[in-house]
């Protein structure tokens, strides 16, 4: 089969490698459509100095994909050939990963895809839809409250201001300026540009800071200022976790599988009640090509890649 793999540092390649196949608990899935993602970049430039797994000679890339099942390995009762799925490749220790013509995952890191959306859409949602998730319930929410949410018009922050809308946080969302329309859209309250100080401008909204801040854009310490004494923070970005000031707590959270919170995933998507955005489709070949436009920023939405 086919799969974008990285050999050499900063080089991204599709090459010919074996076809996996499932082992017991695991599910081989035809690959319809597999989202590029930041995180690609990293492990593409970061081949043999990754913090995240050891050495090795090949690294695959592509952490979303949607697709169907093809093969089912042992003990695994819930899918059958040919279902619609959508699923995460968190592993970075592999040769091939969700960017390739098949891919083989646990059976824990999948779930029925949605059904009243593209392949193509629904391939945006794994990745930044469980980050998203998952952030916020560092952050344990109650109604009411005030959230920061920064890159809020990026796939994790968009999703992280739906979600929190929809718990009945108010949500400070900080983008670019022509970005307003869109999170306020997606269902922020108030929105601050992203120009000059952020912390002063923050708090010209909410005095004395906010409750919480996701911090999405990685601004560290810029949006640690913005919360009050004693609230809480949560990074999704290691370099960019800052020193907890002020009593606040201070979280960094790095996406894990979860088939629960995928399946709620799915299901607000089909309740009409989470926003899929895709850039554009290309070609498994034109991998480079996405990594580059995706790199140069300003992109709303993931370009997804269609074997």
């Amino acid at each position: 089969m086919r799969a974008v793999v990285v050999r050499q540092r900063g080089v991204v390649e599709l090459a010919e490698v074996p076809t996996p196949a499932p082992g017991r608990g695991a599910v081989r899935i035809k690959v319809a459509a597999a989202a590029v993602n930041p995180v690609d970049l990293m492990v593409r430039d970061g081949v043999g100095g990754t913090p995240f797994a050891a050495e090795r000679e090949q690294w695959g890339i592509g952490w979303d994909v949607a697709g169907t099942v093809d093969a089912v390995g042992a003990e695994v009762p819930e899918f059958v050939p040919g279902q619609a799925v959508i699923g995460i490749s968190d592993r970075l220790d592999v040769s091939s990963a969700a960017q390739a013509d098949y891919v083989v995952l646990d059976a824990g890191n999948v779930a029925p895809a949605p059904a009243s959306v593209s392949a193509a859409a629904a391939a945006t949602i794994p990745l930044n839809g469980l980050t998203a998730m998952q952030a916020l319930a560092a952050l344990d929410l109650r109604p009411g409250e005030t959230l920061l949410v920064t890159g809020a018009a990026g796939a994790v922050g968009g999703f992280a201001v739906e979600l929190a809308a929809a718990q009945g946080v108010r949500v400070i969302a900080s983008a670019a300026v022509a970005d307003e329309p869109t999170v306020r859209g997606l269902g922020a309250t108030d929105f601050v540009p992203r120009a000059g100080s952020l912390p002063d401008a923050v708090r010209e909204v909410v005095p004395g800071g906010v409750d919480a801040a996701l911090d999405a854009a990685a601004l560290g310490p810029a949006a640690l200022a913005a919360v009050r004494g004693g609230g809480r923070f949560v990074s999704v970005s290691v370099p960019a976790t800052p020193i907890p000031l002020r009593g606040t707590t201070v979280t960094t959270v790095l996406v894990r599988a979860d088939r629960r919170q995928l399946d709620d995933l799915v299901a607000r998507v089909e309740a009409g009640r989470l926003t899929l955005r895709v850039a554009e489709t290309l070609p498994l070949s034109a991998v480079g090509t996405a990594q580059r436009r995706m790199a140069t920023g300003g992109v709303r939405g993931r370009f997804v890649l269609v074997p």
